[in-house]
């Protein structure tokens, strides 16, 4: 298999672990039970799941009065778009 089709499929399983793991903080939230580490939360967003992540924080209303997630969710993006950018430019 070539390199890119791992890449894809790395994103598309890390984009789905960023979903679920939303998903379940925000059960928790709502149930008053052990939460997802914040930090975690950042790392998933951090590996890949960014755009999956803030998408899901949107439309199921979690953490969205947070300022940590809201700028930096969206700061991740842009600096993956940016490399992606740049790998794309100087090394495919």
């Amino acid at each position: 298999m070539k390199p890119l089709y791992f890449f894809i499929i790395y994103l598309i399983i890390i984009n789905l672990i960023s979903i679920i793991v939303t998903i379940y903080d925000k059960y928790c939230a709502v149930h008053n039970k052990w939460r997802v580490k914040e930090f975690t939360l950042l790392l998933l967003s951090f590996f890949g799941g960014s755009i999956s992540m803030y998408i899901t924080m949107q439309i199921i209303r979690h953490k969205t009065k947070k300022l940590k997630f809201m700028l930096g969710i969206p700061l991740i993006i842009v600096l993956q778009f940016l490399i992606f950018v740049l790998v794309k430019t100087y090394v495919l």
